[in-house]
């Protein structure tokens, strides 16, 4: 049997010296004392630790929001107690370590260790970053530790590379919105956009997919690019092309591609100019402004009748003011927008409006292919091939017809073969219609020529 009366003789001299202590110094000489001995101690330590704070004055810290967001890929993996959570503005589950818990990490072959810290308080009613106040029973911050013959790498390199990551995954994880036009402002509820369409089920060309995929790359990656050569960084798109050809699909592949909000804007409801630069100016960051069918919304005024102001009843807007809403010296407040414009009738629209640095990529969506075909299969059908194909790309090759009208053919029966007989029995009459109107053509062109030679 062990002896515990040494054992309970040193706790209760431990005690009683320290009541003695606390009784006769003075609390302010022990905490110098105690001070001393810390700071003594971390002149001989090679450890460096940054505390970073959840809150800086009332406003939330941005360096901690990152920290928070870039943990939360690294909380499932190496802590054993993680906290999830969703919102509704979120795609995905969001993850991060409990409180208390530690995190390691390797950046560029130096080891650092994360950690959780939550003070327990009163409470109290503090002011947000938004400016709410809300009841709150704990103070947060991150430790940050590493060895301190690291920290210029740190304070240079890990920090900046944890805050761009963190800012790639808060964009990659929010659900995209659609903003409408309401009572001369953007509405104040967005609404959030679930269209389905992807580069993956898109039915347009496959080396015209590429391309438009090449160029959304190249745009984002190009910040430096564009502050270099002094240009605001927006770009303009317009898809011009006959109707059902898959221009509003591909707005949508675009937004879901990039992960940006949309801005639906009706030119018919915005009464003028000035108003036309609010809008734009309300738009937020990373959004794709959307403008359709452009040449059938309002007579846009030409610029060199702006002494007579056309009007569409009450709209006042001019060709000018869109040039400068969208090119103009406002058009750089605001980084990585997008603004399209669709059309079914290119040529009517002003030179002006298609000139590079306002339009400056301009994508003709024609008619079904064999390549938009074979997605537009894979899509509705589920198959990749058939023997039927070699017959439907030939007759592709004879007649026009939209990827809506494909799709419609498509969905007529839930048997591939039928469904694909169906569709070549529709390309055959487009075929014969065809053939029938060049004959009338010749045939009144014949006749024609006969009334000029009497």
């Amino acid at each position: 049997m062990i002896d515990t009366k040494p054992l309970v003789s040193a706790m209760a001299s431990i005690v009683l010296m320290r009541t003695i202590t606390n009784e006769l110094i003075p609390h302010e000489l022990l905490h110098f004392v105690q001070s001393g001995l810390q700071h003594l101690f971390r002149q001989f330590s090679a450890e460096f630790t940054i505390v970073i704070e959840e809150f800086q004055g009332m406003a939330r810290n941005l360096v901690f929001e990152a920290a928070e967001a870039y943990l939360g890929t690294k909380a499932t993996i190496a802590a054993e107690r993680v906290k999830v959570s969703k919102s509704d503005d979120h795609k995905k589950l969001s993850f991060n370590i409990d409180r208390n818990e530690e995190v390691s990490d390797v950046f560029e072959g130096v080891s650092v260790k994360w950690k959780l810290i939550c003070i327990q308080v009163d409470s109290s009613r503090i002011r947000h970053y938004d400016d709410e106040s809300s009841p709150v029973s704990e103070i947060r911050s991150y430790e940050l530790t590493f060895h301190k013959k690291h920290k210029n790498k740190i304070f240079d390199s890990y920090l900046p590379y944890v805050m761009d990551i963190a800012k790639k995954i808060k964009q990659g994880n929010i659900a995209i919105k659609i903003h409408s036009y309401e009572y001369n402002r953007w509405g104040r509820e967005p609404i959030k956009f679930n269209h389905p369409m992807s580069f993956n089920t898109l039915a347009i060309d496959e080396e015209l997919q590429r391309d438009i995929t090449n160029d959304l790359d190249k745009f984002v990656r190009a910040r430096e690019f564009y502050r270099r050569t002094g240009k605001a960084w927006k770009r303009g798109y317009l898809l011009y092309g006959p109707p059902g050809t898959g221009k509003t699909s591909l707005i949508a592949a675009m937004a879901n591609y990039l992960n940006y909000d949309i801005y639906d804007m009706d030119l018919t409801a915005v009464h003028d100019n000035k108003q036309l630069k609010q809008l734009l100016l309300a738009m937020s960051n990373r959004s794709i402004l959307v403008i359709e069918d452009i040449d059938c919304t309002v007579n846009l005024q030409n610029r060199e009748d702006d002494k007579e102001v056309v009007h569409n009843g009450h709209n006042m807007m001019t060709l000018s003011g869109l040039l400068n809403a969208v090119d103009g010296l406002w058009s750089c407040c605001g980084e990585e927008h997008i603004i399209i414009f669709t059309t079914n009738h290119k040529e009517r629209l002003d030179p002006a409006l298609l000139r590079p640095g306002r339009m400056d990529k301009q994508i003709h969506l024609s008619y079904c292919n064999f390549s938009a075909f074979k997605q537009l299969a894979i899509n509705y059908l589920c198959i990749t091939e058939h023997e039927l194909y070699e017959k439907i790309q030939v007759l592709l090759g004879q007649v026009q017809v939209t990827p809506a009208e494909i799709a419609e053919e498509l969905t007529k029966d839930a048997d591939a073969t039928e469904c694909l007989q169906d569709l070549i029995n529709f390309l055959q009459a487009k075929k014969m219609i065809k053939v029938e109107n060049e004959k009338n053509e010749e045939n009144i062109k014949e006749e024609l020529d006969n009334q000029e030679s009497l």
